[in-house]
C-alpha cells in the first residue's frame, strides 16, 4: 500500500508502477522480484507479507472466486513471480491502512490483531469483484447526497461543539445507523473522521490568518486539550501548529496527501 512517492515492483520484462495512493499485491517465486523507489521523492508505504501456508490455510475453500494470481498459490506451488495490477487506494482498504498505523490493542494482543487485519485485507483485495448490481434509482443517490451535505453543513457550523450523532440524525431525518452508513459510502470516511478533517482545515485557516495563536485556534475548533490538538495537527500537516505558517515542501506534501 503506497501513500507517497512513486516506485515499481516486478521483473525486467513486466513491472507494475505504484503511484501515490495505490495498492496491490505480488507473488514471489523462485527468482523473486525487484522493487525500486524514485529518487528525490518522499516515500511512505506499508508492505504486509503473507506466507503460502497462511494463504492456503485460510483461502483453500474459496478458490473459485479468488484473483487468478492468488488462486495459483492456493492450488499448489507457484514457481513464477507475478505482480497484480495496482488499484487506487480507497474505501475500506484505506480505512484498514489508517487503523494499522496505530493498533488500538495492547502489545500482547497485537500478533492476533494483525492476523485478523491481514485476513480482512485478503478479503478486500484477493477476491474477484462481483458484477456490478443494477444502478440504484436516481432518487436514492440524490437523497444520500443531500443528507451528506446536511451533515457536512452541521459539522462545519459547529466545529467547537458538534451535535451528537443522534441529534444529527434527527435534523437530517434518518436513523443514526443509516446516516453513518450513507455518509461513509458517499465520502469514503466516517463522520468522526470528517469532523477531524474539517477541524484541521479550519485550524490551518486561522493560523495562516495570524489573528489567532495556537491555544485560541485549538479552542475555536473544539479541542480542550492543547496536546491533543497539537498531535492531531502534526499528524495532518507534518508539523506542530506553532510552526505551520513556515511550511516546508515536505509539509506541503503531507497536507496535499491528507486532503486530496
Amino acid at each position: 500500500m503506497n501513500l507517497l512517492g512513486d516506485g515499481h515492483v516486478g521483473a525486467r520484462s513486466a513491472k507494475a508502477r505504484f503511484a501515490p495512493m495505490t495498492s496491490g499485491f505480488y507473488r514471489c517465486g523462485k527468482k523473486g522480484l525487484r522493487g525500486a523507489r524514485i529518487e528525490g521523492q518522499r516515500h511512505q508505504f506499508l508492505t504486509i507479507g503473507m506466507s503460502y501456508p497462511f494463504l492456503r490455510r485460510h483461502l483453500q475453500a474459496d478458490g473459485s472466486s479468488l484473483h487468478p494470481l492468488v488462486r495459483e498459490v492456493v492450488r499448489g506451488p507457484a514457481a513464477a513471480s507475478k505482480v497484480a495490477p495496482p488499484q487506487k487506494l480507497e474505501g475500506r482498504v484505506e480505512r484498514i491502512l489508517q487503523v494499522l498505523r496505530e493498533p488500538p490493542v495492547p502489545a500482547a494482543a497485537r500478533r492476533l490483531w494483525f492476523q485478523t487485519k491481514a485476513l480482512e485485507l485478503a478479503a478486500e483485495m484477493f477476491f474477484a469483484r462481483p458484477s456490478p448490481a443494477p444502478a440504484e434509482p436516481k432518487r436514492r443517490h440524490r437523497l444520500a447526497a443531500e443528507r451528506t451535505e446536511k451533515v457536512v453543513a452541521l459539522l462545519r457550523a459547529n466545529l467547537a461543539s458538534p451535535p451528537s450523532l443522534r441529534e444529527i440524525g434527527r435534523q437530517v431525518g434518518c436513523s443514526p445507523f443509516h446516516l453513518s452508513r450513507v455518509f461513509s459510502d458517499t465520502l469514503a470516511m466516517t463522520i468522526p473522521q470528517y469532523l477531524r478533517k474539517a477541524r484541521m482545515e479550519r485550524a490551518a485557516e486561522l493560523l495562516r490568518s495570524g489573528a489567532h495563536n495556537v491555544t485560541e485556534t485549538a479552542l475555536e475548533v473544539g479541542y480542550q486539550s492543547l496536546s491533543h490538538f497539537s498531535q492531531a495537527f502534526h499528524e495532518t500537516f507534518g508539523c506542530c501548529p506553532g510552526l505551520y505558517p513556515l511550511r516546508t515542501s515536505t509539509q506541503t506534501l503531507v497536507r496535499e496527501q491528507k486532503f486530496s
